[in-house]
């Protein structure tokens, strides 16, 4: 909310140039990674079908609004099937312990929960803590990456004769302080956190409807709970304290 032109430029303009490269090379297909938060808007009943009204609260979201009617045009004009799959919060790290979040700086919730915990960083700042919600903090819908990308691999063998759109979460809302929770459960530690002001856009409750997704592929989460996902987050960060420089 405090740059809205680099978002909107990043992410709208650079797409924008990419379909045009993939019409022009004569590219056939296309996975793009939607978001969410393109249901940012007013409040409204969950878990979130496709067809929920989209009303994006922040600029990041209505940047991936405009590259799905991109993706639209592209393939009413050119045929470029697509598949726009709108991510909740994607969390959690390879099992096996092969790739995990490296993010500088870092702004995701779990790891930034887990780092708290660990002492590598300082107490954790919880936006917004009188949201309408069971206890006042934010609610989100965690999916594992490894549920992720199987949706991805499952969506690739759909979009052979036609574009889809698929949500992809577990259909389970956990809020902010249930992570802080689940965190001290998994690792045996307490996190040291400090109430703050809510953040500019960020709607209180955003849970997935995932049934399209599963009765068009067959697709199941494997890491439904939270605690599973938080554990494998929690074996990464410890055995790579520097990220991939570890």
């Amino acid at each position: 909310m405090r740059d809205p032109f680099h978002y909107l430029r990043q992410n709208y303009l650079t797409a924008l140039n990419l379909v045009q490269s993939c019409v022009e090379q004569q590219v056939k297909k296309i996975v793009f990674s939607s978001t969410a938060a393109l249901f940012g808007g007013p409040e409204r009943s969950t878990p979130i079908p496709e067809t929920a009204p989209t009303q994006p609260g922040s600029p990041y979201g209505e940047s991936k609004l405009m590259i799905e009617r991109v993706l639209y045009w592209a393939d009413a004009v050119y045929g470029l099937r697509s598949a726009c799959l709108r991510y909740f919060n994607a969390a959690g790290a390879d099992p096996l312990g092969r790739a995990g979040e490296d993010h500088r700086p870092e702004t995701h919730l779990i790891p930034l929960t887990i780092d708290a915990a660990l002492g590598r960083r300082p107490a954790l700042k919880l936006f917004g803590t009188d949201y309408p919600t069971r206890d006042g903090s934010c609610i989100r819908d965690y999916i594992h990456v490894t549920d992720l990308a199987d949706a991805h691999i499952r969506a690739l063998g759909q979009i052979d004769n036609r574009s889809v759109t698929y949500n992809i979460g577990n259909g389970q809302g956990y809020s902010n302080l249930e992570v802080i929770e689940s965190v001290e459960r998994v690792s045996g530690r307490k996190v040291p956190w400090e109430a703050a002001p809510r953040r500019e856009g960020d709607p209180s409750l955003l849970v997935a409807d995932s049934t399209t997704l599963r009765n068009k592929t067959g697709w199941e989460p494997k890491f439904e709970t939270l605690d599973r996902i938080v554990e494998t987050a929690l074996r990464w960060r410890e055995t790579h304290p520097d990220g991939y420089g570890s």
